[in-house]
């Protein structure tokens, strides 16, 4: 009887977790998040098509490595040259004048 009653208990839990597991695999596709604008479904998989998007710039925006600049502490920011690699910000610190360099992509990092 004790026997019998094991497998019972063992088949019941390897049901419950079989019909617990799409449950878990499926709410990774999509997100619900909340922010200034409120409450949206956000998708993960639609963000990898925005990098081939044609009509958004690849590199990095000018103004968006003069806004990491100035928020780094720098005064009276400026881009003083920009190539295929790399955007150069300069502009002053309490220490006297500085000179950020930033990669040429998405995001600005700085080198």
């Amino acid at each position: 009887m004790r026997k019998m009653i094991k497998f019972v208990l063992i088949g019941l839990s390897a049901m419950s977790s079989l019909t617990f597991a799409p449950v878990v695999a499926g709410a990774q596709d999509l997100q619900l998040r909340v922010g200034p604008g409120g409450v949206g479904i956000y998708d993960p998989n639609r963000d990898d098509d925005d990098r081939y998007d044609r009509r958004r710039p690849r590199g990095c925006n000018p103004e968006d490595a003069l806004d990491i600049a100035r928020g780094e502490g720098l005064r009276r920011a400026q881009v003083v040259r920009i190539s295929p690699r790399s955007v150069v910000v300069q502009g002053y610190t309490r220490r006297g004048p500085e000179r950020m360099t930033f990669a040429n992509r998405r995001g600005c990092p700085e080198l």
